[in-house]
């Protein structure tokens, strides 16, 4: 039998516990370390269709990458179902479906968000962007036009669109930052990157692109995050191979763009 428990402590194998950022809340979250697992939900974001395909599924447990609850942009102060937070959690406890994230540790990660990231990039000569193992810098084969490059992160990303501004450099040596990576552009830029895709880019960044002689592209949160899912799923599944492991089909870019 699979515990629940025996999952979090493979996870953290994966993910150490310590690399995560002091404001973070990482592992299990919501569940029992001693209840049996038989099949696992692997999403980017539990989110109230996530709860409910788990539960028309039958999972015993969702493993996601963003945290649900406790974080600092949205704290828990009350569970209340006529909240979009409290109906996930309500649900969750209801159904006895545990919850385990791995977030900042699974950035930072050996094999984790960035190195997918970057390796989705086809980058070369990959290394860490900063202290904290957040992000990675690497080169392309053949230096690119930035609006072909553009291009190439939308189509290897699968993303609806990107936002880009030029810096006013062709594309070759990268810097990646899976999620809202902004505040690492000026370590890129002292990194020797021409180029840094991230998410979450602020008006001012890209006002800002030129001056500091940065290619920007901002490829949106979930396709520079949703990449570790299937790593997820196939990690889950050669470690336990008894388990049923699925990544979420409803979970998907919430952005569209025309």
């Amino acid at each position: 039998m699979t515990t629940v428990g025996q999952i979090e402590s493979s996870l953290f194998q994966l993910a150490p516990r310590q690399l995560m950022q002091s404001w973070d809340n990482v592992g299990l979250l919501v569940g029992n370390t001693d209840r049996a697992a038989k099949k696992v939900l692997v999403a980017l974001d539990i989110t109230e269709d996530v709860v409910q395909e788990a539960v028309e599924g039958g999972f015993d447990l969702i493993a996601a990458h963003h945290p649900v609850m406790n974080c600092t942009w949205h704290p828990v102060q009350t569970i209340r179902e006529d909240d979009s937070q409290g109906r996930v959690l309500t649900t969750l406890i209801r159904h006895q479906i545990a919850a385990i994230c791995m977030h900042t540790n699974l950035d930072s990660a050996q094999g984790g968000v960035n190195d997918v990231l970057a390796a989705k990039m086809e980058l070369k000569n990959v290394s860490p962007l900063g202290e904290d193992g957040i992000g990675r810098v690497g080169e392309l084969a053949e230096e690119m036009a930035l609006a072909d490059f553009a291009s190439y992160v939308k189509k290897r990303l699968g993303a609806n669109g990107v936002r880009y501004a030029d810096g006013g450099r062709p594309v070759r040596r990268v810097a990646v930052g899976g999620g809202a990576c902004g505040d690492y552009t000026g370590l890129a830029v002292s990194l020797g990157c021409d180029t840094f895709v991230t998410a979450d880019l602020k008006y001012h960044d890209f006002q800002n692109a030129a001056g500091m002689g940065i290619n920007l592209i901002d490829a949106g949160h979930f396709p520079t995050e949703d990449v570790i899912c299937p790593v997820l799923q196939r990690y889950l599944s050669e470690q336990f191979p008894g388990l049923q492991v699925r990544k979420s089909v409803r979970h998907h870019e919430v952005i569209q763009y025309v």
